[in-house]
């Protein structure tokens, strides 16, 4: 098993999931509120529980909890084909990083992988020149963008053949036909598609899943339909809300290639748009990345970048 190196008084161990939860929400809280300040968004306890319901994800090998000489939970750790590490802030500074890094690394190495890709806030000078030492370079780079709700444009007519409609709550024909569009509009980009539960875990099953602000763009007439959603699904846009904050996020935006550059993107994110307001939010937000080439497509519709963050990608050794 893959070994941890820790200060003196400090003391490494799995996650329970039964117990540890708010402590670790707590904790990513605090690293994402000293970062981008105290107005940053409460972590989310469905992204944690997405991470958990990886398909072969086991807490007891794949995670690390380190708590401090008063027992406080001081920094984790998980990695499963994919990683994440967070130190909280009043702990930075004593090598927790470096440690768990060795960790994750040895790890990955246990499980076959070939690479690492880790995402750091460009913010986060100590952990960019952290993960450069150890032999991390620079893939590219992610974004976090938003827009002010308050002046929006009223949406223009959909193309012709196409209806745009919003999700409906708890039906399997409008998931499945989401998980579809969505896993073949970034199958060149993604590493691996993702099987419908585990994708779900991530979308439609979240418990912040906010099906009202999420608008399906339905193709009439083109011989195919998809179970009883009328037609065939050929764009989403999904939205998640953000407890205790004023932004409304869009987890996921995608359209079947054969009906790109038809303003459909623009038309679903403006529907998005337009259903956060009416639900008395100000301002919505998305992450993109690089890999994905549609910044232009979010810039266009008067998105502004808020946050940046590296990508960087390591070759493990065999």
């Amino acid at each position: 098993m893959a070994q941890i190196r820790l200060p003196a008084g400090y003391t490494a161990r799995p996650l329970d999931p039964d117990a540890d939860l708010p402590d670790l929400l707590d904790l990513l809280t605090a690293c994402e509120r000293d970062l981008h300040g105290p107005a940053a968004p409460a972590a989310d306890p469905g992204e944690l529980a997405a991470v958990l319901a990886r398909p072969g994800f086991d807490p007891a090998v794949d995670t690390v909890l380190v708590h401090g000489p008063d027992g406080r939970l001081a920094a984790w750790a998980w990695s499963e084909r994919r990683c994440e590490c967070r130190v909280h802030p009043a702990h930075r500074g004593r090598r927790l990083g470096t440690g768990l890094l060795g960790w994750i690394e040895g790890r990955a190495v246990e499980q076959g992988a070939e690479k690492l890709v880790q995402v750091v806030a460009d913010l986060d000078a100590t952990g960019l020149a952290m993960l450069r030492t150890y032999g991390y370079r620079p893939k590219g780079a992610s974004w976090l963008l938003g827009i002010a709700l308050d002046d929006l444009p009223e949406p223009p007519p959909p193309p012709a053949g196409i209806t745009i409609r919003p999700f409906r709550s708890g039906d399997p024909d409008d998931e499945r036909a989401a998980h579809r569009v969505v896993e073949e509009a970034f199958a060149d980009w993604k590493a691996r598609r993702l099987p419908f539960e585990e994708w779900a875990q991530h979308a439609v099953h979240r418990e912040t899943f906010a099906p009202e602000r999420s608008p399906l763009a339905i193709a009439d007439g083109d011989g195919e339909t998809d179970g009883g959603t009328g037609g065939r699904v050929v764009g989403v846009a999904l939205a998640l809300d953000q407890p205790g904050s004023a932004d409304g996020y869009v987890e996921s935006l995608a359209v079947d290639r054969a009906h790109r550059n038809r303003g459909i993107a623009r038309l679903l994110l403006q529907h998005t748009f337009r259903a956060c307001r009416d639900a008395g939010l100000s301002h919505c937000t998305l992450w993109t990345h690089s890999g994905t080439g549609a910044i232009d497509l979010y810039l266009k519709v008067g998105m502004t970048v808020r946050y940046t963050s590296v990508v960087l990608e390591k070759t493990l050794p065999r």
